[in-house]
């Protein structure tokens, strides 16, 4: 979930991420309609999930409890990223199939290890670091019309060039863009190109 200006921080409650004096949690609240919640539907299928330390730590002490309104997400392994969360953290301990990852080393083993996919759920500072390194084979975006100004970008400098192909997307009634964009598997396709627009 991400504004039109690409800040993508506490999306949805006041009292999601304050961090840095962030005034708008909740800010996609308003823009729920049916069509939304089939495409949220969809996107919380199970599928592993990898976080950042504070996304999981607000997962972590939110899901458990409500378990009933995403199905599998008890059963599901949750890989965290963190150097300061360690195996004994309550969290961890206290919410089944979580493991910790200490290193880029640690994602990169596991993504080309064989199972199931990995979801990355919210996270920016992850997904910044993927991102550089090329480890982010989808982009789902849920595109908000709506610009806040400050806040946790999905998107800032360090990120690779890199082509994407749109493989879906609707629009909403309430004007939210979803689109799922993937790199492609061609390295031709991969690279950004360029060229002179107009006649």
């Amino acid at each position: 979930m991400i504004t039109l200006d690409g800040v993508m921080q506490a999306p949805g409650s006041p009292e999601e991420d304050r961090s840095g004096g962030f005034n708008f949690g909740g800010w996609s609240a308003p823009y729920g309609d049916e069509v939304l919640g089939k495409v949220v539907e969809k996107q919380m299928q199970p599928a592993d999930l990898l976080l950042g330390r504070k996304t999981f730590e607000i997962f972590a002490s939110y899901w458990p409890e409500r378990a009933d309104s995403w199905p599998g997400i008890t059963d599901v392994t949750k890989y965290v990223l963190s150097n300061t969360l360690k195996k004994s953290d309550p969290l961890v301990v206290g919410w089944k199939n979580s493991v910790v990852l200490e290193s880029l080393a640690d994602i990169e083993k596991l993504r080309n290890s064989e199972g199931s996919a990995l979801k990355v759920w919210g996270s920016s500072k992850l997904i910044q670091l993927l991102l550089t390194h090329d480890l982010v084979d989808e982009l789902w975006l849920q595109i908000h019309p709506l610009t806040l100004g400050k806040g946790k970008k999905l998107f800032v400098d360090g990120a690779i060039p890199a082509a994407f192909t749109l493989l879906e997307s609707t629009v909403t009634p309430g004007g939210v863009i979803v689109a799922c964009y993937q790199r492609p598997d061609s390295s031709h396709d991969r690279d950004v190109k360029t060229g002179t627009s107009g006649g």
